[in-house]
């Protein structure tokens, strides 16, 4: 590790104001902040620690019925606390393990936007609204690609407003090493329709398969879910090909589907 500053504010405003510094860096749970730095892939000149605000921390119900969600929220207090959504907290309860659960947090895993994390799949699946401190952006707006999102720089999420579907589901394959997703999906059937996000299979990164929204939306059942979709632009590595991994997509879409159900 090198030197670098370190600050703890105890409010969203003092930590926009510190993010404002050339080079600084916003810290959630570390979980990817900390091993980049060590590996000397991230070099902020200061670290700026949200785990002490706590108007940022917690979970409650909206006055819409939406589960709201504080940015500096644990995997962990989510799993526990997200009883309203049963879904959301069995996905929370299903990162990492309980390390990773105990530090990392909600805002954190969205503002990185890891192609093969669980929480982009949750808050595009959901059609959640991310809230900062400048502004609030849908989900559909928000994932912009691998690592890419709509946040300005020193912008930092404050909350994270998932509605309530009436029926959801998420199903994982998990890479057995990092435990993130190899392939996983998310379902989440609305009075509007149905809403079906991937992660960890494209290259786009998080993305929702509308083929399956249209079909699932028309009837709600594990039978009614398209073929796989093309293998074109799927991730192909050592732990998968794109044809395995357009195959999972079709298989854990219709997991996630009849668990719902």
């Amino acid at each position: 590790m090198y030197n670098f500053e370190f600050e703890k504010p105890s409010t969203t405003a003092d930590a926009v104001a510190a993010l404002a510094d050339e080079d600084a860096s916003a810290l959630g749970g570390g979980q990817t902040l900390l091993p980049t730095m060590k590996q000397r892939l991230a070099s902020p000149s200061k670290v700026v620690s949200l785990t002490g605000i706590s108007e940022m921390q917690g979970v409650c119900m909206g006055d819409d019925g939406s589960v709201c969600i504080g940015g500096a929220t644990t995997h962990a207090a989510v799993a526990a606390g997200a009883s309203a959504y049963p879904a959301l907290a069995a996905l929370a309860g299903g990162i990492g393990d309980p390390a990773v659960r105990a530090r990392g947090t909600v805002g954190g895993s969205l503002a990185n936007n890891d192609p093969a994390a669980c929480y982009p799949a949750g808050a595009l699946g959901s059609g959640a609204t991310i809230v900062t401190n400048a502004r609030e952006i849908a989900a559909d707006d928000y994932f912009q690609g691998m690592f890419t999102t709509a946040l300005d720089e020193g912008e930092i999420i404050t909350e994270v407003r998932f509605p309530v579907p009436e029926a959801a589901n998420y199903q994982k394959f998990e890479q057995p090493a990092s435990r993130f997703a190899l392939v996983g999906v998310y379902v989440a059937k609305y009075a509007d329709g149905v809403r079906v996000a991937v992660t960890g299979a494209s290259e786009e990164g998080v993305h929702r398969w509308t083929a399956a929204e249209e079909a699932l939306s028309a009837n709600f059942s594990a039978d009614a879910v398209p073929a796989a979709p093309g293998a074109d632009g799927m991730i192909a590595d050592l732990h998968g090909t794109a044809e395995y991994r357009a195959h999972l997509v079709a298989v854990l879409t219709k997991r996630a589907v009849a668990a719902a159900s």
